[in-house]
């Protein structure tokens, strides 16, 4: 009886041991950790796809810097040329992650479309992590002038590839809209100054 229970208590332990080690190493255990992994450094990047031919990245230095890791939140400002308006907003919750935009005017003061993002539905992959557009995207996102989608249809994604780059990554489906940055996370770059409005 003895080595029965014994026996029962070694499987339960077993178990238990397996499920924890499980549920720590979830994809998006494990993407957040490779994430946090680039914290304080700062990277540049190249537009790899820009189906928009946005003329605010023509010909300008890009640069990300992984500045702010707290626990479950990971700010990380995205400059174009001279201009510190934009910090990529992560914060997790269990096994999501969400993505919002943090866009500042040069005083700091919050610009007219900001916040936009959205949750993660479901654990993602290790190396990837996608964010459809939330309701709130839909409220402060321009909306076409014609019977094109909306920003309803954006989807973001984030890529942390082999340890070797950082990939932000726009697709607004029906449309046909893709934009994507690649940055090199294997070569270190100075650190940039405080994005406008930042708070530590």
């Amino acid at each position: 009886m003895k080595l029965f229970i014994i026996a029962a208590a070694v499987v339960l332990f077993t178990v238990s041991a397996e499920a924890q080690q499980t549920k720590q190493t979830s994809p998006t255990d494990q993407f957040w950790t490779e994430l946090k992994k680039l914290c304080g450094k700062a990277f540049e990047g190249v537009i790899a796809e820009d189906t928009a031919n946005n003329p605010d990245f023509a010909g300008k230095r890009l640069v990300m810097h992984v500045r702010s890791c707290e626990r479950n939140r990971i700010r990380i400002p995205f400059f174009v040329g001279e201009d510190r308006s934009r910090t990529w907003v992560l914060t997790k919750k269990g096994n999501r992650i969400q993505l919002k935009h943090d866009h500042r005017k040069e005083d700091g003061k919050p610009d007219p479309v900001t916040m936009y993002g959205g949750w993660s539905t479901n654990e993602g992959e290790a190396i990837r992590q996608f964010f459809p557009a939330d309701q709130q995207t839909t409220r402060v996102v321009e909306k076409p002038k014609d019977d094109a989608p909306s920003a309803a249809a954006n989807i973001w994604w984030i890529e942390l590839v082999s340890g070797k780059h950082y990939i932000y990554n726009l697709r607004r489906l029906g449309r046909g809209r893709l934009f994507s940055v690649k940055f090199d996370i294997t070569k270190e770059v100075p650190a940039p100054p405080a994005p406008w409005g930042w708070k530590d």
